[in-house]
């Protein structure tokens, strides 16, 4: 796939009856990228992936899966793996039993196919279980088993719907490294459709965010969270009878200050402008506190967050 781009989208959209579900989605992203697919509940991720893995047709726009357009959508099947959001597993079956079932319908005989299914259980941490009848798994067993069935291809795009849902953190834990392998030791494209926006912070080359079936925001994460010019904050620590003196010297300004609650260690936390670079802010803070004669004992400058940007684009978009 070298030189090809994973996923190319252009102009897709879909409606259900006078219902738009996504309005001319854009999209190119490379191989071996993880792409977090951010939105609230209704804002039209399922679909897209649905339109991508070839389950529903795009009532307009066009799109490529590893090279291989939407006319195509046979070939393309051949070259994903879907874990849907709500997926089925056979309770009369074991895991080993079921994915060896799923590699022969890709054309792998049965030999074979045992082989890649017990490879599979191995990756995900199912060795042992492998042979219990999937009735006995967890729920996080059972996601990571389904990720296992989305890998019996070898795909080369691999779409993940809320693969973390009602999972523990343990099991949230498990899943995001199961989620970077995918990417760094298969060499896979993965798009990773959640409302867990930590995940995709730790975890994503990319993010986009949808809303009510729109693009709100694009990009890798640093630059989604600029764009939503996101607030940032830091903290700055000081002599203790000099807190007031730094609460007044930002009082006239741009930044807002305030004493923690545990003021006596002389903390107060700064509210930067939105949009406010890193180095803006730095050098606007020590500035500030240098012309009031204020000693800085410590200074930390938070990152901007994508919470926070998630949440400005939407409110923006609705």
């Amino acid at each position: 796939m070298s030189g090809l781009l994973a996923l190319e989208v252009r102009g897709l959209r879909k409606s259900y009856g006078d219902a738009l579900a996504l309005e001319s989605l854009d999209l190119e992203l490379g191989a071996g990228h993880i792409l977090g697919f951010l939105g609230p509940n209704g804002a039209g991720k399922t679909t897209v992936v649905r339109i991508l893995s070839t389950i529903l047709r795009p009532d307009a726009g066009w799109f490529a899966v590893a090279g291989v357009p939407n006319s195509r959508p046979q070939d393309i099947r051949r070259r994903i793996g879907v874990l849907p959001e709500s997926a089925g597993y056979p309770r009369g079956q074991t895991g080993e039993e079921w994915l060896t079932y799923h590699a022969q319908l890709f054309g792998r005989p049965r030999s074979s196919a045992r082989g890649t299914a017990r490879r599979l259980l191995g990756e995900v941490g199912l060795a042992e279980r492998g042979r219990s009848l999937i009735s006995g798994y967890s729920r996080g067993m059972r996601q990571r088993l389904g990720i296992a069935r989305s890998l019996v291809n070898d795909p080369e795009v691999v779409f993940l719907d809320e693969p973390t849902l009602g999972l523990d953190p343990v099991g949230q834990v498990q899943m995001l490294r199961l989620i970077s392998s995918i990417a760094h030791e298969h060499g896979a494209t993965v798009v990773l459709s959640t409302h867990l926006l930590g995940e995709v912070e730790n975890l994503c080359d990319a993010v986009l965010i949808l809303s009510r079936g729109r693009v709100v925001a694009q990009g890798t994460v640093t630059e989604v969270v600029h764009r939503a010019a996101a607030p940032r904050e830091a903290l700055v620590q000081v002599s203790t009878h000099l807190v007031e003196r730094t609460l007044r010297a930002f009082s006239s300004g741009a930044i807002a200050a305030e004493a923690l609650a545990n003021g006596a260690q002389g903390e107060v936390r700064l509210i930067m402008p939105a949009g406010m670079s890193s180095d803006v802010a730095a050098t606007s803070v020590m500035a500030c506190l240098l012309n009031a004669d204020v000693p800085v004992l410590s200074f930390r400058l938070e990152g901007g967050r994508l919470s926070d940007a998630f949440l400005a684009v939407t409110e923006a978009s609705s």
